[in-house]
């Protein structure tokens, strides 16, 4: 059940601690004073302001934070035995780069059913807004790469600062915008990771040219999307744009969430153009993936 509706001031941090399996706990905690609270004035103030031109301050909270830019959220997540903590900053500047989505959680939960192995490997993360898979995945042991547009990379470096405090070995994060910047990057990282990544159509060439990139024949690319977009959506991008280029297997699905997990390695015809008519056109969903 979600806690009940408060306003916080500033410097106060609202944390939630999820699990792998949805749950949640909430707990406050007050780091300086609540200026929205409704406090007893002395009278002859609060007659003078109910009468004159301040009567409006009687009415609305004076927190400042209210009309900031962005809402900070800071949760706490339980996920491959790991305890994240991850900085959301909401508003207009990051959009939807700001969310730690179902997506990226159901993948986490995968990777913690199957005992996925990150040790020593090199990762990539793609279009991370928060960075939880790659931060993750270097709480495990991986060499890890965090990308994403230029605006979420500030938010991304708080949630590596957060989870990585000391001195030591933490992921490295980049600007990679698809089809501009791969080129800069190696090719053949070990494992690619990706959540939520093929909800806009107009995205998937762009998307497609920065996997051909990174992955290599011992590459591995773990997938995973909200079903949406009917047959010009995330299903057409895994069954009829990736298939000419790369094997593709459809590894796990909640449909609680109406959430895929894909398995992509090289393979495919790697030579024929991907199939982008076919998309929205109806036919056969399941071309191409094994």
């Amino acid at each position: 059940m979600a806690a009940p509706a408060r306003h916080v001031g500033a410097e106060t941090r609202w944390e939630t601690a999820a699990n792998g399996d949805g749950g949640t706990e909430t707990e406050w905690e007050e780091g300086g004073k609540w200026e929205g609270e409704w406090e007893e004035e002395e009278e002859g103030e609060e007659e003078e302001d109910a009468a004159g031109p301040d009567a409006l301050r009687v009415v609305f909270p004076r927190d400042p934070a209210l009309f900031a830019d962005t809402f900070p959220v800071l949760q706490r997540f339980r996920l491959c035995g790991r305890i994240l903590r991850i900085a959301q900053h909401h508003g207009p500047r990051l959009g939807l780069a700001a969310n730690v989505w179902e997506a990226a959680l159901a993948l986490a939960r995968f990777l913690e059913q199957q005992r996925f192995e990150f040790r020593g490997r090199s990762v990539i993360e793609l279009g991370a807004g928060t960075g939880i898979l790659g931060i993750l995945a270097a709480m495990l042991g991986g060499d890890v790469t965090i990308t994403d547009r230029p605006a979420a990379l500030d938010q991304i470096r708080e949630n590596v600062r957060l989870n990585f405090p000391g001195a030591g070995a933490r992921p490295r994060v980049r600007a990679l915008e698809w089809g501009r910047d791969e080129d800069s990057f190696p090719r053949d990282f070990q494992i690619v990771l990706g959540s939520d990544l093929v909800y806009d159509p107009a995205s998937f060439p762009a998307l497609l040219r920065a996997l051909r990139h990174l992955c290599g024949p011992r590459s591995r690319a773990l997938l995973s999307a909200r079903t949406r977009g009917g047959d010009s959506g995330s299903r057409c991008f895994f069954h009829r744009v990736l298939p000419p280029f790369f094997r593709v297997q459809l590894l796990w699905q909640e449909q609680e969430h109406d959430i895929e997990i894909y398995g992509v390695t090289r393979g495919g015809g790697d030579a024929a153009p991907p199939v982008w008519g076919s998309c929205g056109e109806g036919g056969d969903a399941t071309v191409g993936v094994s």
